[in-house]
């Protein structure tokens, strides 16, 4: 009983959603980030209207020329911003789920869905609208200048931005981000909702599902989501 007691505390515990998220961003954005370096270089190597370089191709030169370690190369800010913003959402998250469970400490469907879109809209404000702006925009188009006024690298870059421009800066773009983000986690976390529940509603009462199928479910939830990223 104690130990059931305890697993509940741990589930609705905001430090434990907290660091099970960023660490979950974290292992997320370092396993993928060999296939966005190679979007990035294709991108970059890229001419107008030419042919876009194989990923094959550019993997084997980069291993050849710089080994395994060339393909994360940079990684670390990627990795970081994706730790902050995995750790902001599943906080967010857990916390308007448990505001929005029924009587009997269930999560329907359409709820989980509000719960997404308010962490979506959650990690927006705190995470992914301050990250793209200094990140992918400000620093690297900066990089790209004869005379880069930001040389130094992602902190002393992103301290001097706030300096130059403040918050208002680092924040443009906000409610197009907020619109993007609660679009992706509604649909992420509604999907997942609706297929755990699904898949429960079909087991045992009170068995935990499989981690395999647990992996599944998510890997669902993921194939659905893209197409929000895509429309706003």
């Amino acid at each position: 009983m104690v130990s059931k007691d305890r697993n509940a505390l741990a589930k609705t515990n905001p430090v434990f959603s907290l660091a099970s998220g960023t660490l979950a961003g974290a292992v997320e954005g370092f396993a993928t980030y060999p296939i966005e370096y190679t979007k990035t270089v294709s991108q970059f190597t890229t001419k107008a209207g030419a042919k876009p370089p194989n990923p094959l191709v550019i993997v084997k030169d980069t291993v050849a020329q710089h080994g395994i370690g060339g393909l994360y190369s940079g990684c670390g800010a990627l990795v970081a911003g994706n730790a902050l913003k995995a750790g902001v959402r599943f906080l967010s998250y857990d916390h308007f789920k448990s505001m929005l469970k029924d009587n009997d400490g269930k999560l329907s469907g359409p709820r989980s869905l509000l719960a997404g879109l308010g962490a979506g809209m959650t990690e927006a404000v705190f995470a992914v609208t301050p990250s793209e702006t200094i990140n992918r925009t400000k620093l690297i188009d900066d990089a790209k200048r004869v005379a880069p006024k930001y040389p130094r690298g992602l902190v002393s870059g992103s301290m001097a931005i706030i300096r130059d421009e403040g918050l208002h800066g680092v924040y443009r773009g906000l409610v197009p981000v907020m619109l993007r983000q609660g679009a992706n986690s509604a649909v992420r976390f509604g999907t997942y909702s609706t297929l755990r529940n699904f898949v429960q509603g079909s087991s045992r009462p009170g068995q935990p599902l499989p981690g395999g199928i647990t992996f599944g479910i998510g890997a669902l939830a993921g194939i659905v989501t893209p197409p929000t990223d895509t429309v706003l």
